[in-house]
């Protein structure tokens, strides 16, 4: 997940709602019919819920140039030479320097090496020794995207 994407997402909408919110203040609570202010209000709320959460939807989703690179870049394999794992992540992953022989048929293997997230339900199959699916950018063979 990128988490730059996903604050700069919280941040954009909050900074809407505090407009929102603070023009809805100056223009249109004074001339509201009594008795729904509190439904305005509660209103506002789930507004700014729902727009959070679909901007966090779209922040956290692949960029457009990962999603290309799964669809149109090469497919070819990488064998798994060591995993160091670097730290633990909130949903119990763990973020893992991964050490690969990189193979794409019509050329020649290669070594690489990944920063990779590896899900806990994932964990058996990054271990060295092990082959994994890759995709590779046919302009820019460093660029990799693996497929577990």
């Amino acid at each position: 997940m990128n988490h730059q994407r996903v604050a700069r997402a919280v941040v954009a909408v909050t900074g809407g709602y505090v407009l929102v919110l603070a023009l809805w203040l100056t223009y249109f609570v004074d001339g509201s019919p009594e008795g729904t202010i509190g439904f305005q209000v509660m209103f506002l709320v789930c507004v700014y819920g729902s727009a959070l959460g679909l901007a966090m939807i779209v922040a956290g989703r692949p960029s457009r140039s990962d999603r290309r690179l799964e669809r149109h870049g090469l497919e070819g394999w990488a064998t798994i030479r060591s995993a160091t794992p670097i730290a633990h992540t909130v949903d119990n992953g763990e973020i893992t320097e991964l050490d690969l022989d990189l193979t794409v048929p019509g050329s020649e293997s290669y070594r690489g090496r990944v920063v990779y997230e590896v899900p806990p339900e994932y964990a058996r199959a990054f271990e060295p020794g092990r082959v994994v699916t890759i995709r590779v950018d046919p302009k820019n063979r460093d660029r990799i995207v693996l497929c577990p």
